[in-house]
């Protein structure tokens, strides 16, 4: 079925368009929570949180592009369930280690609207990289994938990715300076 025919049952109120947003994106929001999460259960029962959220946000929002509507649903509620579980008491995880290496370029107590210049820049910013550098970003800070994993995935050391990330952090930070939005 087509994306606007799903947000079209949406926005009906059928409730066939749980079941057909479960059999066009559940196996990809289900990789986004499962690589933040790291358990089938959790990562099942964020996914199924996705389609509640989805029923409850549209009418009205209408999202012109459905799979990204659906995966940052999937990966903020992810998020949030990782940061209730799993509290610095028990360590820290590959969710907070990549907030934390974004953390240096982007800054957390920011007014909105900085926040909404960040993310007009930040998607300039992923539009001039090389298309190896965004893959590499984006694994890393959108979908939380360890870096061992990207680096097989990419057929590259860990060690490359490792600077391939640093390199175009710093290049954001220096691009965020350059723009007057302040760390």
């Amino acid at each position: 079925m087509e994306d606007l025919q799903i947000i079209d049952l949406y926005w009906q109120r059928d409730n066939s368009a749980i079941n057909e947003s479960r059999t066009k994106y559940g196996g990809y929001c289900t990789t986004i929570a499962n690589n933040i999460l790291h358990s089938a259960e959790d990562a099942e029962e964020c996914v199924n949180d996705t389609w509640f959220r989805a029923w409850n946000i549209m009418p009205p929002e209408k999202p012109s592009r459905l799979a990204v509507f659906f995966g940052k649903i999937t990966r903020n509620l992810a998020i949030d369930r990782y940061r209730k579980d799993r509290s610095q008491k028990y360590g820290g995880g590959q969710i907070d280690m990549c907030l934390d290496e974004l953390e240096e370029c982007i800054g957390e107590n920011d007014p909105i609207e900085d926040k909404l210049a960040v993310r007009e820049i930040l998607n300039s910013f992923l539009r001039s990289l090389p298309e190896k550098n965004k893959d590499i970003f984006l694994l890393r800070y959108w979908y939380m994938m360890p870096i061992a994993k990207i680096a097989k995935r990419n057929g590259i050391s860990e060690g490359a990715v490792k600077m391939t990330l640093q390199r175009v952090r710093n290049k954001l930070k220096e691009t965020l300076e350059k723009e007057g939005i302040g760390i």
